[in-house]
C-alpha cells in the first residue's frame, strides 16, 4: 500500500472536493482541510449548506447523481471525500430497493470518474452496520462482514466496488468506517443520532424511545473526533486501506439513558423511557477497534463521553427553537453511522 502523506509544498496548491460536506461531519471536517492549506469545494444537494462553512469554501449546490457534474468537478480537484448518502438505516430497511438505487449507481460512477482522472478518494462507509453481528469485541477492520441491514449491505457493496476499481483501474481509495456520531450540532429526530434524539425528546416532554430491552450496545464517538479521524486517514493513512473510527467503548442504550438522565434533571427536564420492540436491522453489539488508524496516523479520540454529553445538552438547549420547529430533519446528506 502507498502512503497518503504529502509534503507541505504540495498541500498548498491541493484542491479537495467534499461531497455531502454541508452536513454535520463536514461542518467539522472542512475547517481542518482549510487549515491544512487546501482549496476546498463542497457539493451539497441543498441551495445552501445546512451547517455553516468557512467563507473560503466554494459551495456548489447540485445533484450528485448528475454524471456530467461529477466529471467536471473531478477535473479540477485532486482529491474527493465522499460522505453523501441519501438514506439512513430505518429508511433503507423500509425501502431497500430505493436505498440501492439512490446510492449505488452515482457512487460507482464517482469511482469510475475518479480513476480516469487519477483523483484520490476517501470513501466514508459505516462502522456501525457493515460488520453485522460481532464474533468478537472490539471489532477490527479484519472482522468478517455480514450486514443485516440494507444500509450496511449497500455501504459494504460500495467499499467492494471501490477496491474493485483500485485493482482494475488504479483508483486511489481509502475507506473510513465511523462509529455512531454524536455531539454539538447533531439535529434530533433525523433517523440517526440516539443521544440527540433522546435528549431532545425529554426537553419536549416526550418519552425517550428505546428499541429492545435497553441492552443494545453502541460505540458513541464525538463528531469532531470523527472529522479528525477522516482527516488523519486522508493525510497520513494508506491508499488501499480501511480504517475504523470509534471510541472503543461500548455503551448500551439503557446505560445511555441513565447517563443523560441526571444531566437533563440538572436543567429541569425529566426522562421517561418507552421501550419499543427490537428492530430486525439492529445488531445487538457494535464497538470498534481503531488501533489501525492510531498506529498509521497518530489519531486518538479527544472528547470523552461525559464532556461530549454536556456539550450536546447545552447546544440543544441553546438552539431549541430551531430544531423543535421540525425544519431540520433529514440526514443532511452524509453518512454518520
Amino acid at each position: 500500500m502507498v502512503s497518503g502523506s504529502r509534503n507541505r509544498e504540495s498541500i498548498v496548491s491541493l484542491s479537495s472536493l467534499v461531497i455531502g460536506g454541508g452536513g454535520l461531519i463536514g461542518h467539522y471536517l472542512v475547517p481542518l482541510l482549510i487549515a491544512s492549506g487546501r482549496n476546498v469545494s463542497v457539493l451539497g444537494r441543498h441551495a445552501r449548506p445546512r451547517y455553516p462553512l468557512p467563507r473560503a469554501v466554494c459551495y456548489i449546490s447540485g445533484n450528485f447523481c448528475r454524471q456530467g457534474l461529477i466529471s467536471d468537478l473531478l477535473s479540477c480537484h485532486a482529491e474527493v471525500i465522499h460522505m453523501a448518502y441519501a438514506t439512513v438505516p430505518n429508511t433503507s430497511f423500509a425501502d431497500p430497493l430505493g436505498d440501492l438505487l439512490q446510492n449505488l449507481p452515482p457512487t460507482v460512477r464517482l469511482f469510475i470518474e475518479a480513476a480516469k482522472k487519477n483523483c484520490r478518494v476517501v470513501f466514508i462507509s459505516s462502522g456501525g452496520t457493515v460488520y453485522g453481528p460481532p464474533q468478537t469485541l472490539p471489532i477490527t477492520e479484519d472482522h468478517p462482514t455480514a450486514p443485516i441491514s440494507p444500509y450496511g449491505l449497500t455501504k459494504l457493496t460500495l467499499e467492494k466496488y471501490a477496491f474493485l476499481y483500485a485493482t482494475t483501474h488504479g483508483l486511489k481509495v481509502t475507506c473510513v468506517r465511523p462509529a455512531n456520531a454524536y455531539g454539538v450540532g447533531q439535529r434530533p429526530f433525523s433517523g440517526q443520532g440516539f443521544v440527540a434524539t433522546a435528549m431532545a425528546s425529554a426537553m419536549l416532554g416526550q418519552t425517550i424511545k428505546v428499541f429492545g430491552s435497553g441492552e443494545i450496545i453502541r460505540d458513541y464517538i464525538y463528531v469532531s473526533d470523527i472529522a479528525a479521524g477522516i482527516f488523519s486517514a486522508l493525510e497520513h493513512g494508506q491508499i488501499g486501506a480501511t480504517y475504523n473510527v470509534g471510541s472503543g467503548i461500548g455503551v448500551s442504550n439503557g446505560e445511555m439513558v441513565k447517563l443523560i438522565g441526571p444531566l437533563l434533571q440538572e436543567v429541569g427536564f425529566a426522562c421517561h423511557v418507552e421501550y419499543m420492540p427490537e428492530r430486525a436491522f439492529d445488531v445487538s453489539r457494535n464497538v470498534l477497534d481503531s488501533s489501525r488508524l492510531t498506529a498509521s496516523t497518530g489519531w486518538v479520540p479527544k472528547v470523552q463521553l461525559p464532556e461530549g454529553l454536556i456539550c450536546t445538552r447545552e447546544w440543544l438547549m441553546k438552539n431549541m427553537n430551531e430544531w423543535s420547529s421540525g425544519g431540520s430533519t433529514g440526514n443532511d446528506g452524509e453518512a454518520s453511522r
